[in-house]
């Protein structure tokens, strides 16, 4: 993806949080050099991969494909006692997030305002295939069968609980806006956590055609670590 466009979406995001009155830590303004500045106390934020993240999926195709989020806290690294973690994500209108399931993480994903998310399930065999057994899953902390790939409707306030394993996709539905999306999970792992059903990427390749407007969690390692200029 070109750097302009995810600048684009994270202005669009930063504006969709703010009308949905979810407010993000100062430190999510930051500037490159604002970043400069303090990494000399911001392990917390940087080790445990805190703020924002957009993807793809590696399809090129962000619109149809991708998601846009922002970690606020997580456990992970040594320093780090936390054994939990919590996201926000704005998912657009037929904008998927591709079937996947965690090896570890447990999760809700929450409709924490907006239009209806609608996620599909599926069970999982030992061999990481898609399962034909129903399986049970929990809305609300109510628990109920449900058949494989079977559509779920979130309005805004339900939530969904996730075991290790069990397949999962989503988008916003249709001609009812985007949803914004809570997800309060135990400890996040995007480099060796996920299993996508099909092989697909999840850190973008980023074309610099202009500077970041925000830091991607991706972007510490880059211009803060090593420090190059932009």
């Amino acid at each position: 993806m070109k750097r302009s466009r995810i600048n684009q979406r994270i202005k669009e995001a930063e504006i969709f949080f703010d009308s949905m009155q979810f407010r993000l830590p100062p430190w999510a303004f930051w500037t490159l050099d604002q970043w400069r500045e303090r990494k000399a106390v911001c392990h917390q934020i940087i080790e445990n991969m805190l703020g924002w993240d957009l993807t793809d999926f590696g399809g090129g195709d962000f619109d149809r494909k991708g998601l846009l989020l922002f970690t606020l806290r997580n456990g992970g690294s040594p320093k780090d006692r936390r054994p939990y973690a919590e996201k926000i994500m704005l998912v657009s209108e037929n904008q998927v997030t591709p079937l996947h399931f965690h090896y570890r993480k447990t999760e809700d994903i929450i409709n924490r305002g907006g239009g209806n998310l609608i996620l599909r399930v599926f069970g999982s065999t030992p061999d990481e295939e898609l399962s034909d057994l129903p399986l049970t899953i929990e809305i609300d902390g109510m628990a109920r069968e449900a058949e494989p790939g079977e559509e779920i409707r979130l309005r805004p306030g339900q939530s969904i609980f996730f075991e290790q394993r069990v397949y999962h996709d989503f988008h916003a539905e249709q001609n009812k806006g985007p949803v914004l999306v809570g997800e309060v999970s135990s400890i996040n792992d995007d480099l060796d956590d996920n299993r996508f059903y099909e092989k697909m990427g999840r850190i973008p390749e980023i074309i610099e055609d202009q500077p970041p407007y925000r830091l991607l969690v991706t972007d510490y390692e880059t211009l803060l670590k090593k420090g190059p200029s932009i």
